[in-house]
């Protein structure tokens, strides 16, 4: 970290240098309120994730509770925001248009998600078959890499919240109430090696394409 080598550089005092480290790692971390969020317009923080994106060449997401915009089919991504106040439909349609991030081959995609995370029925079951179906073809896509991680994968550390991470320089984590920023290189590291420990247990290719179309015959089933 730039403040820890400036610090090392002037000789400080150690505990001088640990009260300096603290205030910088509190100036790096954003708290940002889903009220507040809402005020603005939920469309504005389309932009915002979308200027993310853009600025990025490698993204990971971590997604253990549902799928990610990027990778939904219109009628999911309107049920998932029917919690939120005022029409959402400016922001069904900016989500929507953000897709187009993905057949950008300058850039890479990783996505890990549970297989919690693509059963959870946000939406009736003939609209699930076809959003799980759709994972299937992104996952295709010669930038993007969507690895499962099923029931009965043994883990020792539980899939606290869902996260991304922009690059080395920026991490986003998702709560009900708000969402928290990182821009503190050490908080980067840790999300990155928590990222790379589910990574390794995660499938991928035609082994999660199999699972994927034995969950969307599933939802089929049930229509």
């Amino acid at each position: 970290m730039e403040v820890e080598r400036i610090l090392r550089a002037l000789g400080a005092p150690p505990d001088y240098a640990d009260e300096v480290m603290a205030l910088a790692r509190v100036a790096n971390t954003e708290w940002q309120v889903s009220r507040e969020l809402w005020r603005r317009g939920l469309e504005k923080r389309q932009a915002e994730l979308a200027a993310l994106e853009a600025g990025a060449t490698q993204l990971r997401y971590f997604l253990p509770a549902m799928v990610t915009g990027l990778l939904a089919i219109p009628e999911y991504v309107r049920a998932s925001l029917e919690y939120s106040p005022g029409d959402v439909s400016k922001t069904v349609a900016r989500k929507l248009e953000r897709q187009a991030v993905l057949y950008d081959t300058a850039k890479s995609f990783t996505f890990l998600l549970t297989e919690q995370a693509v059963k959870w029925a946000v939406v009736e079951p003939a609209a699930m078959s076809v959003q799980i179906d759709r994972l299937a073809s992104i996952s295709r896509l010669p930038n993007v890499r969507i690895g499962l991680i099923p029931y009965g994968t043994r883990m020792s550390r539980g899939p606290m919240n869902t996260f991304t991470i922009y690059d080395d320089r920026l991490v986003t984590v998702e709560v009900f109430t708000g969402r928290i920023v990182f821009r503190d290189s050490r908080d980067i590291a840790e999300h990155l090696e928590i990222f790379a420990l589910y990574e390794q247990r995660a499938v991928f290719g035609e082994q999660a394409r199999e699972l994927l179309s034995e969950w969307a015959e599933m939802y089929r089933e049930a229509i």
